[in-house]
C-alpha cells in the first residue's frame, strides 16, 4: 500500500475515558475535515490493539501516526511502531491529541487538552527526534524488550497501577480510584528487596519505589529530558509519614529530588538483578515479567510532533 507523506494515520482509543470522550472524537473528527486534513481514521477495539494498528500502520507507509489518547495508549503505539518491519523508525512522527485522564507526557512538551490546539500543531509539523527507553528481559524462552517513552515505575509507582487496574472494574470514575489507590498505597508504604547497578554502583537494600525517566515520570524524574541519551533514576527509600506528606508537597512542586529519602542518578542503563515481589510498569503499563532484566534507551529513535 502507498501512502501519501500528508496523510495521517489517526487511532482513536474510546477506552481512555467514558461518553464524553467519545463525544469528543466526533469533535475532533469535524474539526479536522474543516481543516481539510487527509486521513484514515482507526478505532482501537480492546487490549493490545493500538499496538497492532500502529505497527500496521508503519509496515503500509504511513510517516505521520496521530494518537487520540492518554500515556498507556501513546506506550501502545510506541511499541507497534518500533515492533514494525519497516525501514526508518525514526522518520515515523507521532501526532498527540490528548485524551483521557493520564496525559503527562502530553504535559511535559505543554500540549493543552484542547484538541483545536493540537489538531493545529501536527498541521504545522515541527518535529523533533527522541529518545525511547526500553526494557529488555528474558521470557524463558527468547529474550524480549518493551518500549516506554514517559518512564519505568518498580514498586510502589507500578503497585498504583496494579490496584487502579483492579478498582475501575468496579468504580466507574477514573479519577476517584486514582486518588484512593494513592492514599490507600501511601499507608501501605511496603518496602521491597531490590538490587540494582546504576553506573557500575551497586545498589542493595529495602526500597519503596524506583523511576527510570526517559521524561517527567509523573513528576519523580524532573529533570529528565528525552533528548539527551540518558535516563533520570531517583530512588526513594523507606520515609516516615511525615515525609510522605512532604514529599508529596514536593512531588506537586516538582521538586521530589530535594527530599532527604530520594537519591538520584544518571545514566544509560540500568541493570536489575532483583527486584522480589515489585510490580513493574512502562508509562502505566504492568510489565508481566519482573527481574532480573535492563532498562536502557535508544537514542532519537522516533520523531514527535511538538508545539
Amino acid at each position: 500500500m502507498s501512502i501519501g507523506s500528508d496523510r495521517w494515520g489517526v487511532i482513536y482509543n474510546p477506552k481512555a475515558g467514558t461518553w464524553l470522550v467519545k463525544k469528543r472524537w466526533k469533535a475532533i473528527r469535524e474539526y479536522m475535515d474543516t481543516k481539510h486534513v487527509s486521513y484514515d481514521y482507526f478505532q482501537s477495539e480492546g487490549f493490545g490493539s493500538v499496538e497492532r494498528l500502529a505497527r500496521t500502520l508503519a509496515d503500509n507507509g504511513y510517516r505521520t501516526i496521530v494518537i487520540v489518547g492518554g500515556d498507556g495508549a501513546l506506550n501502545d503505539a510506541i511499541n507497534g511502531i518500533m515492533s514494525s518491519n519497516v525501514e526508518g523508525k525514526d522518520d515515523i512522527s507521532i501526532g498527540i491529541i490528548p485524551n483521557g485522564i493520564a496525559n503527562d507526557f502530553a504535559k511535559y512538551w505543554g500540549m493543552s487538552w484542547g484538541y483545536k490546539d493540537a489538531v493545529d500543531r501536527i498541521i504545522k509539523g515541527r518535529r523533533k527526534k527522541i529518545d525511547v527507553g526500553y526494557v529488555r528481559y528474558f521470557n524463558g524462552k527468547t529474550h524480549e524488550r518493551r518500549f516506554f517513552l514517559n518512564a519505568v515505575n518498580i514498586g510502589l509507582g507500578a503497585r498504583i497501577v496494579q490496584m487502579t487496574d483492579l478498582m475501575k472494574r468496579v468504580w466507574g470514575l477514573k479519577l476517584l480510584y486514582y486518588i484512593t489507590a494513592f492514599f490507600l498505597l501511601l499507608f501501605e508504604r511496603k518496602l521491597y528487596r531490590m538490587h540494582l547497578t546504576i553506573n557500575g554502583e551497586h545498589i542493595h537494600g529495602r526500597i519503596m519505589t524506583v523511576c527510570a525517566g526517559n521524561a517527567s515520570g509523573y513528576g519523580q524524574t524532573p529533570s529528565a529530558v528525552p533528548y539527551n541519551g540518558y535516563l533520570d533514576v531517583s530512588i526513594i527509600y523507606r520515609p516516615q509519614l511525615f515525609q510522605i506528606v512532604q514529599g508529596l508537597v514536593m512531588l506537586i512542586r516538582r521538586r521530589i529530588l530535594n527530599s532527604e529519602v530520594v537519591r538520584i542518578y544518571r545514566t544509560k542503563k540500568i541493570k536489575v538483578i532483583r527486584a522480589k515481589s515489585a510490580a513493574v510498569s512502562l508509562d502505566g503499563r504492568l510489565l508481566a515479567k519482573r527481574s532480573p532484566f535492563e532498562i536502557g534507551v535508544k537514542p532519537e529513535a522516533i520523531t514527535v510532533i511538538i508545539p
